[in-house]
């Protein structure tokens, strides 16, 4: 930086005489003060008998700031005798040492024989007139021998920077650099960007209050202000009110080595080594400081946020109206289904493909079935209206009979079942036990939201006490404060699920008030016909989606590695409460329990806990974890393929066995055609598709553990859902208008989600530093980024998906339950 000199005024000059009489009458040789001159180098040499001090006056315009930078170089590296140099202001003192010592990772030593430093400036003055100035620059050493210096002090001429306009300068780790930025008037808000065309050296952006003395050296730019680490791009939004002047500094600091940017560390630091690595700790920088978001903006974002997904109410809301209307012309036209109670109504067709030509679906014809199945007598069967869970035992009569309970193993294991051979149980008991999922998940939902709020206020509070913005992994180019939060577009982006899954819960109690309607004015026998009714997993699945919001929010409050769970464990519990509900659909008497699922999804999120402490590096863990994923997947495909039939203790070799005996006799003693077949195949290709994830988590371990569970959840439940919407359209079932537009709609709205979801704005997996290099600016309105976009598309996409299993099987409901295949 060039410095102009200044010619020292009257007043300044005879002060400078006094003190040198001073000295010269009390003091030694070296003491008294030279007139030093602004741009001029001074040369010397100092030892422990001798002193050097230099005087410079300047005078200072009124309402302006002055900012003067010291310069100071020795070729001396003589550690044992360094040379000191002591600043004196009017209001402060600043001394450091060449060679100035930096210290780094395992106690390394970084040593620099040039030093600058920019000094405290002085506060502008109300006066009208301009006011005199002195420095002081003392040179010392207690070295027995003399040591060369050489000193050269300068005015800054560009100190202040300027809104919406670039500044380059340059910096290394022993000449830091700092300048100051005021407020315009018309803006609250500023944001300051940081570029740099080289990754290293590492270096630490931060903002401090006009305080001196100004933090600027590495083992001390951490005690005040707001700070990041940076490699080729940081970013800090600041606001006026966190500032009382009105101004504030913004200092740059080069760190001695790159380790807390990602970098390498030297292996070692000696002579020629420690002058070449130190040569290399020069960075180029350009800072803009351009202002920020108005507050209308944030009314706007919250606007368009809310209203938004308030469409989808009103679509709901459309859509029942329309439904209603059609219902109150049927009824007005006598056309509600008057065959129904005679048993006359069309039944879907059966599969022609598999199945010999004029039979049914499955080698057992309807005789047998209604043989095997007989209608309960209309004093056995509860009334119609009657749907009080208190009064209903646990299990039924007819479960705890020993003859019904062998009839149930003859009946599940025929070859082709219909949906009455697995609907046998007690409406009042199967809804009872499926209700257990929706106030077992709320419990667990305050269970874990509770501590998960308080933890994340917890970290909000240390990034806003101690001014450590590594902590947190934002998109720092589109980070919106609202009080005390850093990024608020990021929490109200999930708005949507907390909306869209209110939204769920009110379309399935409808539902649920229609049907228990409908039962009370039908015929009881009418409750064989169509899918078996049962909301309770519907329910746990909207609350799902509600807490998937909640904990999502709380994630985004201060995103990191330690906090990542927070915003996948839900996302865990929805697709298997997804993937449980497709199974419960053909099979409500022998779906999992409530308990044993949520145990399930307990053993999963703790799994992924451990994935994310022990999954980086060791490789015992994913050896372990590779084998309890294809073992489970094994067990799991016994269950299912035995119709839930398979007791572990019944076998007296154990799973392992049956799952030998299965792949005996259904691909060697019957290779043509296993017994079956259709659950074979949708069995082998789940293994596939398992055993591929296992296989490539063991050779590539990705950091990134609880996205990669996330991805066997979603997999798995997308190659369920096809199987199960094949098997249906094999069936010659029907697909309505209402979820053959949900099927699109989700497929339109995930394919898009997903798009953004890539689009990667920051990572927890690297270090802060390399994250903020993925950070980019805002896209919509000026508030919401590319992950914020993610989340109200995921939100949207959830609810079709929901909306798909809710109303898939809709075209079944004037259909008897012996006409409906399982699969």
């Amino acid at each position: 930086m060039a410095g102009r000199a200044a010619p020292a005024p009257g007043a300044l000059l005879c002060a400078l005489l006094c003190a040198a009489a001073a000295a010269a009458a009390g003091g030694g040789p070296g003491d008294n003060p030279a007139p030093g001159a602004f741009g001029h180098v001074y040369r010397g040499a100092v030892n422990i008998s001798s002193e050097r001090v230099y005087a410079f006056a300047y005078r200072s315009e009124p309402g302006q700031v002055d900012a003067v930078r010291v310069y100071v170089n020795s070729s001396s590296e003589n550690l044992r005798y360094p040379v000191l140099f002591v600043v004196r202001q009017q209001k402060g003192v600043l001394s450091w040492q060449v060679p100035l010592i930096f210290r780094g990772l395992y106690q390394k030593t970084y040593n620099y024989q040039e030093v600058s430093r920019t000094l405290c400036p002085s506060e502008p003055t109300p006066e009208t007139r301009p006011s005199d100035q002195i420095i002081f620059v003392d040179v010392a050493s207690m070295a027995p021998f003399n040591i060369a210096y050489e000193l050269l002090v300068t005015r800054l001429e560009n100190f202040q920077l300027e809104t919406n306009k670039a500044f380059n300068f340059t910096a290394s780790p022993s000449q830091p650099q700092y300048f100051l930025y005021k407020f315009p008037q018309d803006v609250d808000s500023v944001v300051i960007n940081v570029v740099s065309d080289a990754a290293y050296p590492c270096s630490v952006v931060s903002v401090q209050d006009i305080v001196c003395p100004v933090y600027d050296l590495d083992h001390n730019v951490e005690f005040n202000g707001v700070y990041q680490s940076m490699t080729k791009q940081a970013a800090i939004t600041v606001q006026r009110k966190d500032f009382p002047g009105e101004q504030f500094f913004v200092v740059f600091v080069i760190k001695p080595e790159d380790y807390a940017c990602g970098g390498s560390v030297p292996s070692s630091i000696h002579g020629n080594v420690n002058r070449t690595w130190n040569l290399q700790r020069t960075k180029n920088l350009q800072v803009t400081i351009v202002p920020s978001i108005k507050k209308s903006v944030y009314v706007q974002a919250m606007f368009f946020s809310f209203l938004s997904f308030l469409s989808f109410y009103l679509g709901s809301v459309v859509v029942a109206f329309v439904h209603y209307i059609r219902v109150q012309r049927k009824a007005s036209a006598g056309r509600l289904s008057p065959e129904r109670g005679s048993g006359m109504m069309t039944s879907s067709h059966p599969i022609s493909a598999s199945t010999p030509e004029g039979s049914s679906y499955g080698a057992i014809d309807e005789s047998s079935s209604s043989g095997a199945r007989q209608l309960p007598s209309p004093e056995r069967r509860a009334p119609a209206g009657s749907d009080t869970d208190s009064s209903v035992e646990e299990e039924s009569d007819f479960d705890t009979m020993p003859e019904i309970e062998s009839d149930k193993n003859i009946i599940r294991t025929k070859v082709f079942l219909y949906l009455s051979d697995l609907s046998r149980k007690d409406r009042r008991i199967v809804s009872k036990k499926y209700k257990i999922y929706f106030w077992n998940i709320i419990t667990i939902a305050v269970f874990y939201a509770l501590p998960v709020i308080q933890l994340v206020i917890t970290y909000q509070t240390v990034v806003n006490v101690t001014g450590n913005q590594d902590i947190c992994y934002y998109n720092f180019l589109c980070a919106h404060p609202l009080g005390v939060l850093s990024a608020f577009n990021n929490i109200l982006s999930n708005v949507g699920h907390m909306m869209l899954g209110f939204l769920f819960l009110l379309i399935v109690l409808r539902r649920d008030i229609l049907h228990r309607r409908a039962m009370e004015m039908k015929d009881i026998y009418t409750l064989d016909y169509g899918i078996p009714k049962h909301f309770g997993l519907f329910y746990a699945m909207g609350i799902a989606l509600m807490m998937e919001g909640v904990l999502s929010a709380c994630y985004h409050v201060c995103p990191n590695y330690s906090n990542f769970q927070f915003d996948t464990s839900f996302m865990y519990m929805i697709a298997g409460l997804c993937m449980l509900k497709l199974y419960q659909t053909r099979h409500p008497d022998i779906n999992a329990s409530a308990y044993s699922a949520y145990a399930s999804f307990a053993v999963v999120i703790s799994l992924a806990v451990l994935g994310v402490v022990f999954g980086k590096n060791d490789m015992w863990f994913w050896v372990i974890f590779s084998m309890i994923h294809v073992l489970a997947s094994l067990a799991l495909s016994t269950q299912i393929y035995y119709m839930g039939r398979f007791k572990i203790g019944e076998c007296y070799m154990g799973i392992f066995r049956r799952a030998v005996m299965v792949l005996y006799t259904d691909c060697i003693q019957q290779c043509s055609r296993p017994m079956y077949m259709d659950r074979m195949v949708l069995l082998i290709v789940g293994n596939v598709v398992n055993w591929s994830f296992a296989i490539f988590g063991l050779v590539y371990r990705p950091r990134d553990f609880a996205s990669y569970i996330l991805g066997i959840f979603i997999c798995n439940l997308l190659l369920y859902l096809a199987f199960y919407i094949i098997m249906k359209l094999r069936s010659s079932e029907k697909l309505l208008p209402i979820p053959m537009f949900c099927i699109v709609a989700t497929a339109v709205v995930w394919a898009a989600a997903l798009y953004f979801f890539f689009q990667t704005l920051s990572s927890w997996e690297e270090t802060p530093a390399e994250s903020r290099e993925k950070n980019r600016p805002c896209i919509l309105l000026g508030f919401f980024d590319d992950h914020d976009i993610w989340h109200f598309l995921s939100a949207a996409a959830l609810f079709f998906s929901f909306l798909v299993l809710l109303t898939l099987d809709d075209d079944l409901d004037t259909v008897r339950r012996d006409k409906i295949p399982v699969f």
